[in-house]
């Protein structure tokens, strides 16, 4: 089975034992999280729930770890005017390991 989720304002596809990383939440590692579904299949897609918006059943996830994504930087530059700015972004994330598909 799959299933639809949503969180962090983007939607993913996920299974069990799927690890994905997601926009920070704010639980410790090691606890677990619940999302809505938004959609429950089979594989085949012969028995397809789809929530309007979301369904009653809940996806169950352990929480791993929290971490921080790689550094961009972001350069700004103009030419012939002495103007140069550089900065780093280092976005939070959470991994999740999806355990249960209710």
């Amino acid at each position: 089975m799959f299933a639809v989720i949503k969180t962090g304002g983007k939607q993913y596809v996920v299974k069990e034992g799927d690890v994905l990383d997601v926009e920070k939440l704010e639980v410790e590692a090691g606890k677990t999280v619940e999302f809505e579904a938004l959609l429950l299949s089979d594989e085949e897609g012969n028995d397809v729930k789809l929530g309007t918006p979301a369904l009653t059943s809940k996806v169950k996830a352990e929480v791993v770890l929290q971490g921080r994504a790689k550094k961009v930087e972001v350069v700004k530059y103009k030419a012939k005017s002495k103007y140069r700015r550089r900065v780093g972004h280092r976005q939070p994330f959470t991994k999740v390991k999806i355990t249960k598909l209710a």
